[in-house]
């Protein structure tokens, strides 16, 4: 599938935003033009609305040859609407919405147990994400846990720039996360289209992601897979993290033992099954860096045992043409020692929200969404889907058969959630 399918959508980019490759850039490093980066990953798992569209939460590495997009080659019309069985079957307890208080306006997005849509809330003129879930193929593959975690680490987390959990319930046959509907697309759109960032806008989107995974590990809760895809844009620009199907809760004394997230992010530790902690979050935003400057992460290759013999043994190469600030930072952040990373001492995240690089930036105005990213995607209005792709939003509204799973309510007892109100009046990313 050719990479400009992947995802649509036109944005409104300042060109002086983003740098042009010229022949200093090409004798520094060659950054390859996206096209040519043979980078498979790109081909699926999109980010939409926090959500995993090619598989649910995966505890192992995940194989870059299977991912790719699941778009379907034909439009299926009898899978079976959203049901009033459905709907019967909604577990209703005091105070939790249900299936009933929403419309469902489109499909944005599927995966390998259920899909993603994007609905609206009945009587208000909210907008929401929905992730819909099939419990037969979550217990099918034993992933009752890691559902259940996704769901609560979601509910303990509230950052301006993390994608909020809203509501969750179940009925019968499915799970469902209601979530805010981000729709300026994700990081890696822009990489797409623009090939790399000069290092103006890359500061504040950096600077947005730093202030998110500082609120996680603070929270006592690892990402653990962050990558482009997983950075959403809200309308007015900034940086929205999101898909915590691989976050863990940790606490400070020990170490995660799981091989997990998307290989060309992850940590050399991790690679080399020597255990984890949050520093292994530092080494991806590291790379998130580098891919934002570049055009491409810096260890690629053409299988994944290339790419993790990269991230052990290859010494990072750094353009020329980057700052001498911005390459002590990826020094710092790239460190392939954990715990000599920058971030990973007793300072913990303001070792890294301290350095130099970041001297423009006033954390706390950040914080409040007073500093404005110069670039805006273009989104017209909260219902706008033109940054999805037209092979979901395209598709009847309609969700498929499924088995009664055995077992089940005993699998997903006290998954429902409303978030309390002061969450719930905070205004919305989309203003």
């Amino acid at each position: 599938m050719p990479r400009a399918a992947a995802i649509r959508g036109p944005l409104a980019a300042r060109p002086h935003e983003f740098a042009e490759p010229s022949r200093a850039l090409a004798a520094a490093s060659t950054p390859l033009p996206l096209n040519d980066v043979p980078h498979p990953q790109r081909l699926g798992n999109f980010g939409f609305l926090g959500l995993i569209l090619d598989g649910i939460v995966e505890p192992v590495l995940r194989d870059m040859d299977m991912r790719r997009c699941a778009c379907p080659k034909e439009k299926q019309g009898n899978q079976g609407a959203l049901s009033d069985e459905e709907l019967d079957n909604t577990k209703k307890e005091s105070g939790v919405v249900g299936l009933d208080d929403f419309e469902v306006l489109k499909l944005v997005g599927q995966g390998a147990f259920g899909k993603v849509f994007q609905v609206r809330k009945k009587g208000t003129s909210e907008i929401y994400a929905m992730k819909v879930m099939r419990k037969d193929k979550i217990l099918e593959k034993n992933h009752a846990e890691y559902m259940k975690a996704e769901r609560d680490i979601l509910t303990k987390v509230d950052h301006p720039f993390v994608v909020q959990l809203r509501y969750s319930f179940q009925t019968k046959y499915r799970l469902y996360l209601v979530l805010d509907f981000i729709n300026g697309g994700h990081l890696f759109f822009q990489l797409y289209q623009q090939g790399l960032f000069r290092e103006e806008l890359a500061c504040i989107y950096t600077a947005e992601i730093v202030s998110a995974v500082a609120h996680l590990h603070a929270n006592g809760i690892m990402h653990r897979d962050l990558k482009p895809e997983n950075i959403l844009l809200d309308a007015d620009g900034h940086a929205m993290l999101t898909d915590f199907g691989l976050a863990k809760e940790f606490d400070e004394n020990t170490r995660s033992n799981s091989m997990c997230g998307t290989v060309e992010y992850m940590a050399p530790e991790i690679v080399q099954d020597r255990g984890h902690d949050k520093a292994a979050d530092w080494w991806s935003v590291g790379i998130l860096l580098f891919e934002m400057l570049t055009g491409k992460p810096p260890f690629v290759g053409g299988n994944r045992d290339k790419v993790q013999q990269k991230i052990v043994k290859e010494k990072i190469k750094l353009p020329a043409y980057l700052s001498s600030e911005v390459h002590s930072l990826l020094k710092g952040l790239l460190h392939k020692e954990a715990g000599r990373r920058l971030g990973s001492g007793p300072g913990g995240s303001n070792e890294i929200k301290n350095h130099k690089w970041f001297k423009s930036v006033n954390w706390k105005k950040l914080d409040t969404r007073q500093i404005q990213p110069s670039f805006r995607p273009n989104v017209a209005g909260k219902t706008c889907i033109a940054n999805f792709d037209e092979c979901w939003t395209s598709m009847p509204v309609l969700d498929s058969p499924v088995a009664s799973p055995v077992a089940a309510d005993s699998n997903f007892v006290g998954f429902s959630y409303v978030r309390p109100a002061p969450f719930l009046q905070r205004p919305s990313p989309l203003g």
